[in-house]
C-alpha cells in the first residue's frame, strides 16, 4: 500500500476540484469553492465508511497522516473509528457539562447581551439580583443539574413578599437556562419557564402583587420642605432641588451632563437613550434651576452636572434618597415629588392635562392622540414650571400649620 503520495507543496498548489489520495485511505478534497479538507476512507464490517478530519487550514498534512494512521489501527483492531469518535465527543461534552456552573453561564449570558440593553445599569441589576437570590441556592452546581425543585427554592421565599423582584428573577433564570441549553451545557425543558409549568406551582404575580405607590410629600408642604432642603450645602441637595423643580426622574438627573444644558435658552435636553420612553425630552429651566446650575458649575469636577464620589461618575441613585430619608428624616421618596408636582398642577392650576403629562415625559397611550401631537409645547410648559417654582418658594397659609411627614425615633 503506497502512502505519503502528497507533499506540503503539492497540497498548497492543488486548486482543481477533485479528490487527491495520499494513500492508506487519506484523501484531500478540493471543492468548487477552492476550500480544502481531509477525508479518511476505510472499510469496516464489509461496509465502506468515510469521516472528515478537518479543514487544511486547521489540520496540516502531517496531522492528517497521524489521524489516518490511528484510525487505520482502530479498524484493524475491530473498532469503528466513527463510533469511537462519537463516544469521545460525548465524554468530552459530559465532562464539560459537569464543570459548567450556573454562575458561569449567567456571567456569560450577561456579557453576551449587555451591549443590547439600553440601560447601562441593566447588567449590574442582573448581577445584583442573581448574586443575592440565586447564587446562594445553586452555589457551584453544574448548570445541567438545575431543576424545578431548585428554581422553586430560589423563588418561593420571595414570591409573595417581593413579587416584582421574584418575577424578574424567574425571567432571568429562564433566559440563562435557555442560553445554556443552546450552548449544549444542558438538555431538556427549561425548569424556570412560566407557561405550562411554574404557573401550575405558583400563584400569578398579579394575584399577589401589592400595588405600592411611591410615597409623596403633600404639595402644600413644598415651601417648608424647600426651606429645609436649602439648609444643606452639598451636591445631593442641589440635585434633589433640581429634580423637584424639573419634575424629572432620578436617573435623568444623576446622569445629566453639561452638554445637555443650554443656559442661554434655559433648556435642558435629555437625549432619547436616557429617557424611559426612548424619546428626546426638553425641559424648560426656571430661574432657580439656573442658579442651581451656576452653583454646581463652581464645584465642577467632571462632565456630570451632579458628580458623585468617584472620578467622572454621577451621583449614586441612592444619594438623594439618603439625604431625604436619613439626613432630613422625611418619610417619602424622591420619585414621589413627581406625584406632588402632578397633584399641584391638577388641583391648583388650570393647565391642561396633556401639558402636565408632557412635563412628566409620560407616554401617550392613546395612539390617535399621539399621532396628532407634533410639538412639545415648550413655552407653555415653561410658564407652568415657573409657576411651580413660585409655588415651592411661597409660604401658604396652611403650610405653617402642617407638620412634615418625618421619621420618629
Amino acid at each position: 500500500m503506497a502512502i505519503n503520495k502528497l507533499s506540503v507543496k503539492k497540497v498548497d498548489a492543488l486548486s482543481k476540484t477533485g479528490n487527491y489520495g495520499d494513500g492508506g485511505g487519506l484523501w484531500l478534497q478540493v471543492s468548487k469553492w477552492q476550500t480544502k479538507s481531509w477525508v479518511f476512507r476505510f472499510t469496516f464490517d464489509g461496509k465502506r465508511r468515510e469521516m472528515g478530519l478537518g479543514s487544511c487550514k486547521d489540520v496540516t498534512l502531517a496531522d492528517a497522516r497521524m489521524l489516518a494512521e490511528s484510525f487505520r489501527r482502530m479498524a484493524r483492531n475491530g473498532t469503528d473509528p466513527i463510533e469511537a469518535r462519537k463516544v469521545e465527543h460525548t465524554a468530552k461534552r459530559t465532562e464539560r457539562m459537569n464543570i459548567v456552573t450556573f454562575p458561569y453561564c449567567a456571567e456569560k449570558y450577561i456579557e453576551a447581551h449587555r451591549h443590547g440593553w439600553k440601560n447601562t445599569k441593566h447588567a449590574q441589576q442582573w448581577t445584583n439580583t442573581l448574586t443575592q437570590y440565586a447564587y446562594p441556592v445553586v452555589g457551584e452546581m453544574p448548570i445541567k443539574n438545575v431543576d424545578t425543585a431548585l428554581v422553586l427554592r430560589i423563588l418561593e421565599p420571595i414570591w409573595t413578599t417581593k413579587t416584582e423582584t421574584a418575577s424578574r428573577i424567574r425571567s432571568r433564570l429562564e433566559n440563562v437556562l435557555d442560553w445554556a441549553t443552546t450552548r449544549g451545557y444542558r438538555s431538556g425543558d427549561n425548569p424556570a419557564r412560566w407557561k405550562g409549568h411554574l404557573e401550575n406551582l405558583l400563584p400569578k404575580p398579579s394575584k399577589v402583587k401589592k400595588v405600592e405607590h411611591h410615597a409623596a410629600l403633600p404639595y402644600i408642604q413644598m415651601h417648608t420642605f424647600m426651606q429645609a432642603l436649602r439648609q444643606h450645602d452639598n451636591i445631593s441637595a442641589l440635585a434633589l432641588e433640581f429634580l423637584v423643580l424639573t419634575a424629572a426622574r432620578t436617573n435623568e438627573v444623576i446622569a445629566a451632563t453639561w452638554d445637555e444644558i443650554n443656559l442661554n435658552e434655559m433648556i435642558w435636553t435629555i437625549p432619547a437613550n436616557r429617557m424611559k420612553a426612548e424619546k428626546e425630552h426638553r425641559i424648560p429651566l426656571s430661574n432657580r434651576c439656573i442658579e442651581i446650575l451656576n452653583q454646581s458649575a463652581i464645584m465642577r469636577q467632571s462632565d456630570f452636572i451632579f458628580p458623585g464620589g468617584r472620578a467622572n461618575k454621577g451621583l449614586s441613585n441612592a444619594a438623594m434618597d439618603k439625604l431625604l430619608q436619613v439626613t432630613m428624616r422625611y418619610e417619602c421618596t424622591v420619585h414621589g415629588f413627581r406625584s406632588a408636582f402632578r397633584d399641584w398642577a391638577g388641583e391648583c392650576t388650570n393647565y391642561p392635562r396633556d401639558l402636565c403629562e408632557m412635563a412628566l415625559a409620560h407616554t401617550i397611550k392613546d395612539k390617535a392622540e399621539a399621532a396628532y401631537r407634533r410639538g412639545d409645547m415648550l413655552e407653555k410648559r415653561r410658564r407652568m414650571m415657573d409657576d411651580w417654582q413660585k409655588f415651592c418658594d411661597t409660604a401658604i397659609e396652611t403650610d405653617s400649620d402642617i407638620i412634615p411627614i418625618r421619621k420618629t425615633g
